[in-house]
């Protein structure tokens, strides 16, 4: 049911003006839960928030389905934040062991190509350089270079597959590098998206509750049901 909310209020979540959206103060299950109890509550006042000018069916009525699309919006952004916090756990691992072997692929390279200047030339402009990317981009290089000059590596019997390897190893790390950090969690796609819904389903809260102190402003036991409980506490 949340995917189905989630799918009919996409194309407006996306329209709202990027001023307009913010970020949740509270935690977004918390705020869904209230949204709920809300709806529920807001049911019994349905002729005295109406007589007050609430727009039920724009507001109260769509609680439920504002609030579902937050839940699913909400949950594909912690399953990507998840799965970007797990690249980055195993490029931490992986990173060290590919440098190493990146340099050890560089010393092979020397060692093979040492009577050849022009080579030997090739080989410095690939080391030069530093950084995550720059690795990357050195193990691809040193493929290429070697799978072209392989005469020179099969002199010092050298075996062949690392080039190969190290092609591989290239592809994959990119991807999960670019998995890791590639989009910071901060400005993802997926937690826009989330604040949007959020600040949907805000507007709609904050129409009921203001509405309903109003109109129950001297009687305590129904005001109670249009204040944040997580607030307040």
């Amino acid at each position: 049911m949340s995917k189905e909310n989630y799918d009919t209020k996409l194309v407006l979540l996306e329209t709202l003006p990027q001023e307009a959206v913010k970020s949740p103060t509270i935690p977004v299950d918390v705020f869904m839960q209230e949204a709920e109890n809300l709806f529920v509550w807001a049911e019994e006042d349905k002729e005295t928030l109406l007589a007050k000018g609430l727009d039920w069916q724009t507001y109260a009525e769509d609680l439920p389905t504002r609030t579902g699309a937050c839940r699913y919006a909400q949950a594909i952004w912690m399953k990507e934040r998840y799965s970007q916090e797990e690249a980055a756990k195993t490029w931490r691992k992986e990173s060290p062991k590919a440098y190493e072997f990146r340099n050890d692929l560089l010393a092979d390279l020397r060692f093979a190509f040492r009577k050849r200047p022009d080579l030997i030339a090739r080989v410095r402009a690939i080391a030069d350089g530093e950084g995550d990317a720059d690795m990357i981009q050195d193990l691809m290089d040193i493929s290429v270079l070697g799978k072209v000059n392989a005469p020179e590596l099969e002199k010092i019997k050298y075996d062949l597959r690392n080039l190969e390897l190290a092609a591989q190893r290239s592809d994959t790390l990119a991807e999960l590098l670019a998995k890791a950090n590639g989009t910071t969690l901060d400005n993802s796609k997926a937690k826009e998206i989330r604040d949007r819904a959020y600040t949907y389903l805000k507007e709609a809260i904050d129409e009921v509750r203001d509405t309903g102190k109003y109109a129950f402003r001297k009687d305590p036991e129904r005001y109670k049901g249009y204040i944040s409980q997580y607030k307040r506490r």
